[in-house]
């Protein structure tokens, strides 16, 4: 069965699969860029993020379709309506572990890091971030599972991706099709946790792997 699945489809696998990469990689990316700039500025103003993260945090419960399908209407059919999508969604989890990591780092070292003669963006580049490392790539790889998830999507404007299977499938009560794109969707889920998981073992500075 999965000899005859690949004989006829999988050359359009291999297709949806990359462009499903090519969403998340992209969205992720740039929902990191955001989320992390403002993660930083917000751990300095504590008044505006708590207007800020409660206000970003509505859009988590906007349901996908529905969020793309408003999009849809003012970009039309392209890669970008479902990357404005993708991108504001991987925003949340990265924006809100990188904000706790900040605003959790001990503060007492912070206090010897300025004794030592540091100014802000010192204390910041080498002291926080590196603290807030394990927090941040948490959120990154909580952020990419989902938009995995979420990029199914981009099939229902026909835009590709593993979820032209799963909705040509479940249109067609086709089983195999289904299977066909929801198993490799799980495992590029599995794939880009695992790496992930590899950078953030790599950031984790040895003293916190030690505890």
């Amino acid at each position: 069965m999965i000899v005859s699945f690949l004989n006829e489809y999988g050359s359009a696998l291999i297709t949806a699969i990359l462009t499903h990469i090519k969403f998340v990689v992209i969205s992720v990316s740039v929902g990191f860029i955001i989320a992390f700039i403002l993660g930083i500025v917000l751990s300095r103003l504590p008044k505006l993020s708590s207007i800020v993260i409660p206000i970003l945090s509505v859009f988590q419960t906007i349901p996908g379709l529905v969020f793309i399908g408003v999009l849809f209407l003012y970009t039309g059919i392209q890669d970008l309506t479902v990357i404005i999508a993708l991108s504001i969604y991987a925003i949340f989890p990265i924006l809100k572990n990188t904000y706790v990591g900040l605003i959790t780092v001990d503060k007492t070292l912070i206090e010897a890091a300025r004794g030592c003669g540091m100014n802000k963006f010192q204390i910041l580049i080498r002291v926080e971030l590196p603290l807030a490392s394990a927090a941040i790539v948490s959120g990154i790889r909580m952020s990419t599972i989902y938009t995995v998830s979420w990029a199914v999507l981009a099939a229902m404007i026909g835009l590709g991706g593993l979820g032209e299977f799963i909705y040509r499938g479940i249109d067609t009560n086709d089983t195999a099709l289904i299977v066909g794109g929801a198993i490799p969707a799980a495992l590029l889920a599995l794939a880009f946790g695992f790496i992930i998981d590899k950078i953030q073992d790599k950031l984790t500075p040895r003293g916190l792997k030690r505890e």
